[in-house]
């Protein structure tokens, strides 16, 4: 199904690696008493020390590419080139090209449809409100995780520039949610507490959390092979499985309801959202490669069989979803097609890091969705306005 048009493109490190410093910068400052006379801010700052070995301070040369790495750098990373990570900037730029808003979608049609006693059969409809009440916090828990957790621990500015497109399209994917849910006129307490209240919502975000957690703790810092191996460990659990599996029952579903000329404002959100997330999961999945191409001791044996336990339940827990939001078949859909779906995902995205496919001969029930994920065959099949979304001149309208 999963058409990805870049490719993990890869260069093996330059330089051996030094000994890592400790590193990381907390995103906000901690209350608590001063234990220096330099203020934080400029702690955050100061340059970047020497290299082991190097007769002058790194604060008094350039950059240089060869010395750049992904976790665990010494180069400064207040400056962005010179590029040793093309694919990140790359990928910058493409996301911004692919620039929207939620309100410049028309609900009208879905509102009428909702309002109607007859334009959605309660099924459907269940799919509607379950599909938001994971949705309205998912976002917000990646949006966590890269601003409060990742983001201070990458050391390559190409890719931090990346994160921060990726933090603010989140935000608008919890603005699209939001939108749809003002627009309907759905019980927002209902809604947005469901990840609270709805055991199939709950039970992913408890997976997914303690991943968040552990990179988030303030005395967090990377730089053993076990820290390393925590903070690799999260970036696959939210690319591979959160980005990567977790949002994809939700997608086929309410896109299914588009290509059935239901619920078409909604559905239209989904498709630019699913294409942001195909990006956010390919840009996760280049510095997984990357990392382990700089680091190979900490893709070990036992650390490749923790992460095929954690892709079993990870899957485990969709299909979950799946009954949950279809007790029944409604769309030419079932719960029971998402079972060989979610392993096909879940094949694709281990052999996209380096593992075996975990679940052979799996097959796709739903070709239909490489259309929707493929950013280069983007078209108007709601017949609604854009036919490629882009920004400024790049516009293309009916």
């Amino acid at each position: 199904m999963l058409v990805w048009e870049d490719d993990v493109k890869n260069t093996p490190s330059q330089a051996p690696r030094a000994t890592p410093p400790a590193h990381s910068f907390d995103p906000l400052p901690v209350l608590q008493p001063a234990v220096s006379a330099q203020p934080q801010a400029a702690q955050a700052l100061a340059p970047p020390r020497a290299l082991p070995g190097d007769g002058e301070p790194s604060s008094t040369r350039r950059v240089n590419v060869a010395d750049k790495r992904i976790i665990n750098g010494q180069t400064d990373v207040n400056q962005l080139v010179p590029f040793k990570y093309k694919w990140a900037w790359e990928k910058y730029l493409a996301s911004c090209a692919n620039h929207w808003m939620p309100n410049e979608v028309s609900m009208s049609r879905d509102i009428a449809t909702w309002k109607d006693p007859n334009g959605l059969s309660e099924d459907e409809r269940r799919i509607i409100k379950r599909n938001l009440g994971f949705f309205v916090t998912a976002d917000s828990l990646a949006a966590n995780n890269i601003v409060l957790g990742t983001y201070r621990h990458i050391t390559a500015p190409e890719c931090r520039q990346f994160m921060l497109r990726q933090a603010f399209e989140e935000a608008i994917h919890t603005h699209a949610y939001q939108y749809i849910v003002e627009s309907l006129g759905l019980d927002e307490s209902e809604i947005f507490n469901a990840y609270h209240e709805i055991d199939s919502i709950r039970e992913k975000d408890e997976f997914l959390i303690p991943f968040i957690d552990a990179i988030m703790d303030p005395q967090f810092k990377t730089g053993t092979p076990e820290a390393d191996q925590t903070l690799l460990k999260s970036l696959i659990v939210f690319a591979c499985l959160m980005e990567g599996l977790f949002f994809y029952v939700g997608f086929t579903q309410i896109l299914s309801m588009g290509r059935q000329n239901k619920m078409t404002g909604a559905a239209e959100q989904y498709q630019y959202i699913l294409r942001d997330e195909s990006m956010h999961c390919n840009f996760g999945i280049d510095v997984i490669n990357q990392i382990k191409l700089e680091n190979p001791h900490l893709w070990t044996p036992a650390f490749k069989a923790e992460i095929k336990a954690l892709f079993d339940r990870a899957v485990e827990l969709e299909y979950r979803y799946a009954e949950d939001t279809m007790p029944r078949g409604v769309l030419g859909l079932n719960a029971s097609m998402f079972k060989g779906y979610l392993r096909f995902i879940a094949n694709r995205r281990a052999t996209q890091i380096g593992l075996d496919a975990l679940f052979p001969n799996e097959e796709n029930p739903f070709p239909w969705m490489s259309e929707m994920i493929d950013l280069k065959k983007e078209r108007n099949f709601f017949e609604t306005r854009v036919i490629d979304y882009q920004t400024g001149g790049a516009l293309a309208w009916d």
